[in-house]
């Protein structure tokens, strides 16, 4: 059984789930590589696997650290698959660089309940959240996660509820000097907002019908048990529990306004919604539904072949 396997943290685990990664990821870009093949192209390639790559090792620290799963690599095992489940976001680089640096920002936000280094830590996570709002100008959205960590770690001390906004104004500071230095002009900021769009019509076909209507419903199932478990979680460790619902929302909110709906946007959910899953899977007691719930993120993507 799957879950009985990935039940504990062994190095094999990683070996299984990253040679799976690569697979989708060579087998999605490769046309791409092909049709502009030169060292420029292949180093880009290398480069976007390897963030890739490093988000799983990411989300396996930040979760680890701070306790927001048992010792095992459910985490790992759900953010993969989710990956296959939408393989448009292999495609899409702005949003795979864009979500490496968010989840560099929360692992800074979430650090903030040991109240070491609590200013540099909030320089950090807002510095990394305006960099990723380089490359998908939504992500800036979760510069309310932030704001949200300052609220449940009730830091009071007023110098660090400033610091947040001096690391957004670091990036632009940064992209105003980039712009002159390569350009002699003043980068507009309108050449970075992008619009909002409401109209889902976009999400019409059916492999993301198939998709939205599957992760939907297993998120809606997971949340659910995650909320109502959150009574049982020890006081000091529930504001990390709650950040993580926080910035699923946040990643939803992304979804709904984002202005090129083509599925690749619901992959900065996808680090939280496997740390909510990976909460039921360790308390489900029917261990068949969790193994259900597996099997069908897995079994997803090979009926795209099918269709």
């Amino acid at each position: 059984m799957i879950t009985s396997f990935f039940r504990t943290s062994k190095p094999i685990h990683f070996v299984i789930l990253l040679a799976y990664l690569l697979i989708l990821f060579v087998s999605t870009r490769l046309s791409v590589l092909i049709q502009q093949f030169n060292f420029i192209a292949v180093l880009t390639e290398l480069f976007l696997c390897l963030l890739l790559l490093s988000s799983v090792f990411m989300l396996d620290f930040f979760s680890r650290k701070n306790d927001l799963t048992q010792k095992n690599s459910y985490k790992v095992l759900i953010f993969t698959l989710l990956l296959g489940v939408f393989p448009i976001v292999f495609k899409v680089d702005n949003v795979l660089i864009a979500n490496f640096f968010i989840l560099l920002s929360f692992r800074r936000t979430i650090s903030i309940r040991n109240g070491l280094t609590v200013k540099k830590k909030l320089l950090d996570a807002s510095f990394w959240v305006g960099i990723a709002a380089l490359f998908y100008f939504w992500s800036l959205l979760f510069f309310l996660v932030i704001i949200a960590a300052l609220l449940l770690y009730a830091v009071n001390d007023i110098k660090n509820w400033i610091i947040p906004f001096v690391g957004l104004l670091c990036v632009v500071a940064f992209t105003v000097s980039y712009s002159l230095l390569t350009n002699n002009k003043i980068s507009e900021l309108h050449d970075h907002i992008q619009s909002i769009s409401l109209d889902l019509s976009a999400y019409n076909i059916t492999k993301l019908i198939i998709a939205i209507t599957i992760v939907t419903s297993l998120s809606l199932w997971a949340l659910f048990f995650y909320i109502n478990n959150l009574k049982t979680i020890v006081r000091a460790k529930k504001p990390g529990f709650l950040l993580v619902i926080i910035a699923m929302l946040v990643s939803g909110v992304i979804i709904i306004i984002a202005p090129n709906k083509n599925g690749s946007e619901f992959i900065f959910g996808f680090a939280f919604l496997s740390i909510i899953i990976t909460n039921y899977l360790e308390t489900v007691k029917e261990r068949w539904f969790a193994e259900l719930f597996v099997w069908i993120l897995l079994i997803t993507p090979i009926t795209y072949i099918l269709l």
